[in-house]
């Protein structure tokens, strides 16, 4: 009875394993090939899969999601000669785990490899200035290289990113230097237009001040001038509704000549011509006959009047003597003034150094 145990548990752990070995699970997002005999047979689905025992085997797992590949950087050389030190990112997708595992040996060496060569390409044909603005530009060249050579390897390269570019320590040291020369450019510039606006607006406001203030001056002297046009007019009017006579205005005339030389910034002033007329007419004013001149002659009906042996009244003469007497008193100290003002005006007119009236040269 041993013997027959001993065969019967040998065949149920051979038909145990048998079965184990016929099941596959194949997780999600998983994909494997399976061999028959050292021949590609089929690709296994995500799930349970049935295979042939000892005769089928797994050869190649993969994973068919998108997965990400940095390199290390590398040297590249630029149009102009600089040396510059670039590292990509790679972001693929395994659309066929067949042709990834059957059409290349390792696929992930293979796309560095691809893409350091598209890269020294592409830089190749550009300087350092060009290289470092135009990203985008480099990546899709990079990109059209990569997908169209992947995909018989099929592989799908969805992105490729550059993650750094290093010029060498002298150009970024260079680099620098333009930057902050621009930098302080701009500043400048700024700081200029700043001064320029300011002076601008300062200008325009000291433009309005000086417009407003000669609008208020202009707007014064108007008002000023109508101001004293009424009041001419008022006075002008009050004389010719009163009917004064000439001789109010002569004395009023007399009263305004002190008011010529009243300020003390006057150096000479001029005496009018009118004033000896003036002074005659005052001088009419208390008398019969101004105190210079041929004697007025009498009329008829005076001498008439005269020869009738008519008598002034009391107190007349006196009175006619007083007031002649005074307009010649009047009119010499007006002539005297008169003198002295043009001879004041001689003398004020005469270059400096020049003996004035009453000195001697020596003195």
């Amino acid at each position: 009875m041993e013997p027959v145990v001993v065969l019967t548990l040998v065949a149920v752990i051979v038909v145990v394993f048998l079965m184990a070995s016929a099941v596959r699970i194949v997780p999600q997002a998983r994909r494997y090939n399976i061999e028959r005999f050292g021949r590609y047979r089929r690709t296994l689905q995500p799930g349970l899969n049935l295979v042939l025992p000892v005769a089928d085997r797994v050869n190649t797992k993969l994973d068919v999601r998108e997965q990400v590949y940095s390199s290390d950087p590398r040297p590249v050389i630029t149009e102009d000669n600089l040396v510059v030190n670039i590292d990509t990112v790679l972001y693929y997708q395994i659309t066929d785990p067949r042709s990834a595992a059957y059409e290349v040996a390792d696929y992930l060496q293979a796309i560095d490899q691809l893409t350091v060569t598209t890269l020294r390409n592409v830089i190749g044909s550009m300087d350092l200035e060009e290289t470092l603005t135009s990203r985008e530009e480099i990546n899709s060249r990079l990109r059209a290289v990569l997908d169209d050579a992947t995909g018989k390897w099929g592989i799908r390269v969805n992105r490729v990113e550059i993650k750094a570019i290093d010029p060498p320590a002298t150009i970024k040291e260079a680099m620098e230097k333009q930057m902050r020369a621009e930098r302080d450019k701009r500043a400048a510039i700024l700081h200029a237009e700043g001064e320029r606006q300011a002076k601008i607006l300062t200008a325009e406001g000291t433009k309005q001040k000086d417009i407003l203030e000669a609008q208020g001056t202009q707007q014064a002297m108007i008002l000023r001038a109508d101001g004293e046009a009424k009041a001419v007019e008022l006075v002008f009017q009050a004389v010719h509704r009163n009917n004064a006579d000439p001789k109010i205005l002569a004395y009023k005339y007399l009263e305004t000549l002190p008011h010529l030389a009243s300020s003390d910034n006057n150096t000479f002033w001029v005496i009018p011509g009118e004033l000896t007329e003036a002074v005659r007419t005052v001088t009419r004013a208390f008398g019969d006959q101004p105190a210079e001149g041929p004697p007025r002659t009498a009329q008829p009906e005076e001498a008439a009047t005269a020869g009738a042996g008519d008598t002034p009244p009391e107190g007349r003469i006196p009175e006619l003597g007083a007031a002649t007497a005074a307009a010649h008193e009047a009119e010499k100290q007006a002539a005297a003034a008169v003198s002295d003002a043009k001879a004041e005006a001689v003398e004020a007119a005469k270059p400096p150094g020049t003996p004035h009236r009453g000195q001697t040269s020596g003195g």
